[in-house]
């Protein structure tokens, strides 16, 4: 899904950078640096204060974002404190095992802490047509995919037609907006 939405940013003249956050341990016997110094490219406070606008995903667990998504916000005071976020568009993702395995609420559960940074939240709007054609994942408050129980399914076309409509509305958006402030 990232993927398919950095590619519908890209189309809309803007540079997409895909970025994760770090696991949790469930173990803690002594505090490790939140960025570890290999692996995937983890996001940093300075890849959120530089980025023009925001795509944010997170899999669905109980209806909720992941934990290490939570954790990730929790560290973002700083921003917070000096408005790095100000009016900058964001839009959320989300997949789950299940058709009703809570993806409009995890989409929901994302959005409070990209209020209080003060950013711009685009959803997907009824003028797509695979939103409301859709027999699986995609909602107007962002992307969704339904994964199968074992992760068995593929996106469905609507939900890739989705993802890259997400994308490009919110390149489109990060480009007039980084032209105006």
């Amino acid at each position: 899904m990232a993927h398919l939405i950095a590619d519908g940013i890209e189309a809309a003249g803007m540079t997409a950078r895909i970025r994760t956050v770090p696991n949790l341990s469930t173990v803690v016997t002594q505090a490790e640096a939140s960025i570890p110094e290999q692996g995937d490219l983890y996001c940093t406070l300075d890849d959120l204060a530089h980025c023009s606008g925001l795509a944010l995903g997170s899999p669905t667990r109980f209806g909720n974002m992941a934990s290490e998504m939570k954790y990730f916000w929790d560290q973002t005071t700083s921003l917070w404190l000096n408005g790095a976020l100000h009016n900058k568009p964001a839009c959320v993702f989300t997949s789950s095992g299940s058709m009703h395995g809570g993806q409009e609420s995890t989409l929901l559960s994302m959005l409070p802490p990209l209020f209080h940074h003060g950013m711009m939240i685009l959803g997907l709007p009824n003028s797509i047509p695979a939103l409301s054609n859709t027999k699986t994942g995609g909602t107007p408050y962002g992307a969704s995919h339904v994964s199968g129980t074992r992760h068995e399914q593929s996106l469905s076309q609507d939900e890739k037609v989705l993802c890259e409509a997400q994308g490009k509305r919110l390149g489109q958006i990060a480009k007039v907006l980084a032209a105006t402030f």
